[in-house]
Formats: C-alpha cells, sequence, structure tokens
C-alpha cells in the first residue's frame, strides 16, 4: 500500500496532466458528466488500485489503470470498433487472391490496422465485429470467454418443437464432437420451410449449417442478428456504424475486460 507521502507526490504529479476523472468516465459511457461525479463520490472508482472520491482527480489513461465496479474503463481515441452487416456472397477478409467481395469494399480504408471479430461463411450475412484494438479482439474471438451469438435460419422443412429441445438438452454428434445449441425457438414454419431463432456460443466455421443439415433440415439462409451485448437492429446489409463507447464498455465486460 503506496504511503500518505507517495499518494501525494503521485497527486501532485498529476495534478496539472491526464484529464478529468469525471470526464473520463463520461467519454467511456458511464453517462452524464453529473451522473458521473456521482459514481466517484459514491466510491465506486479506482485508480491503480486505489479508491478515488475526490471530483478534482486528474488521470492519464494512457498510464494508469480506472476501474469502475471493478471493471476496467477502456478509453484510447486511436481504437474504433465497428458493427458491420455482411451481405450474402462477400468473404469475411480484409482481402482476396480470386477478387471475391471482401470487408474492406464496405468499411474502406478509413480505419487503420482494423480486423474482423470471427467470421460468417460466404453465404450467410448478419453482424460482423471489428476493431482494430488487438486486446479486445483477443477476448472476444478466445473460446474461453463464450460469447452467445444469436442467429435467425431459415430451414428447408418442418422442424418440431420437440426436436428443437432435443437440440438444446441433448445436441447432437459432428465430425469434430458432440454440440448443443443454447436455445432454439420456432419463429414460423409452413410447409415448405420453418424459421427458427438460435443461440449459441460455439464459433466452429459453419455451425449451424452443420447442426441443422446433420438432421436432415438444411439452412436455406442464415442471419447473425447480435454478438454478445451488440444487435443489428436495423443496420442496412453493406453498411457499418461505429459503436457508442457505452456498446463498447458492455462487450469489453462481457469478455472480461
Amino acid at each position: 500500500m503506496p504511503n500518505a507521502y507517495s499518494r501525494a507526490m503521485k497527486a501532485h504529479n498529476h495534478d496539472n496532466e491526464g484529464i478529468r476523472l469525471q470526464k473520463l468516465l463520461a467519454q467511456a459511457g458511464f453517462g452524464s458528466r453529473r451522473k458521473c461525479e456521482e459514481i466517484i463520490t459514491d466510491g465506486r472508482v479506482e485508480i491503480d488500485g486505489e479508491l478515488v472520491t475526490e471530483l478534482g482527480t486528474r488521470v492519464d489513461p494512457k498510464h494508469q489503470e480506472v476501474r469502475v465496479d471493478g471493471s476496467r474503463v477502456r478509453v484510447n481515441p486511436n481504437h474504433v470498433t465497428l458493427a458491420l452487416n455482411k451481405p450474402k456472397r462477400v468473404l469475411s477478409a480484409m482481402d482476396d487472391p480470386k477478387g471475391r467481395y471482401t470487408l474492406r469494399d464496405i468499411v474502406g480504408d478509413k480505419y487503420e490496422r482494423i480486423f474482423h471479430m470471427g467470421r460468417l461463411d460466404y453465404d450467410s450475412e448478419g453482424l460482423i465485429l471489428m476493431t482494430n484494438d488487438g486486446e479486445l479482439s483477443q477476448h472476444v474471438m478466445h473460446p474461453k470467454y463464450e460469447v452467445e451469438k444469436t442467429y435467425i435460419a431459415t430451414l428447408e422443412g418442418r422442424i418440431s418443437g420437440q426436436v428443437c429441445r432435443r437440440l438444446v438438452t441433448t445436441g447432437v454428434q459432428l465430425d469434430d464432437g458432440w454440440i448443443k445449441l443454447d436455445r432454439c425457438a420456432i419463429l414460423d414454419a409452413n410447409r415448405e420451410g420453418t424459421l427458427v431463432k438460435v443461440v449459441l456460443h460455439s464459433g466452429k466455421n459453419r455451425i449451424v449449417r452443420r447442426i441443422f443439415g446433420s438432421i436432415g433440415f438444411p439452412v436455406r439462409r442464415l442471419v447473425r442478428t447480435q454478438i454478445g451485448p451488440i444487435k443489428l437492429g436495423d443496420l442496412k446489409p453493406g453498411s457499418y456504424r461505429v459503436l457508442s463507447q457505452t456498446e463498447v464498455r458492455s462487450l469489453s465486460k462481457e469478455v472480461g475486460l
């Protein structure tokens, strides 16, 4: 534990550098400046492991670690995270030697060193997250954190609620092992096909198509609508948006940052 002298010197050294703590929290999506002041005075903020309750405190986010309620506050003006709606027949890559349409054709070269977090197969659609924050990318894609992914699938044939339940409780055996869905719900059904909503943690290649194909219900259309707390919403195919600091914070928290 730092003594009173070291704490005083630290306060002196940072008195005229960095930004005010409440401004940093507001930039990180914790609410209005007034709300952030309340978070500080309520004793919910730590800087480098020390509780801070003074509103005049300044912080250097490049060299000091700030936590609110134990969760790390991540603010880097050079970092950007995007939500992109991938259309069919777009490759989940930044470049393609075969000349196919890629994610770079959608986002362009505006963002330096940006990369996709996970993939969708060539004929699937929906949400892909992209970032130039290497630490966030590693955590989102790491199997350890088991980020939930939600899909809307159009199946050939009429699947029953019983089969849906079995995919959740028992699962199916694929070439690379057993796999279960976390949730499965029938949204609509007719003679030609069934519309289902499925949720699972696995990020294995073509996993939703493989699961339903293995039980005789090929997927005609597949759209990913959510990754963790981030939703596709009304984002149009072939377009993207920059995530808010609140969204980045919720995603970071979900993956242990």
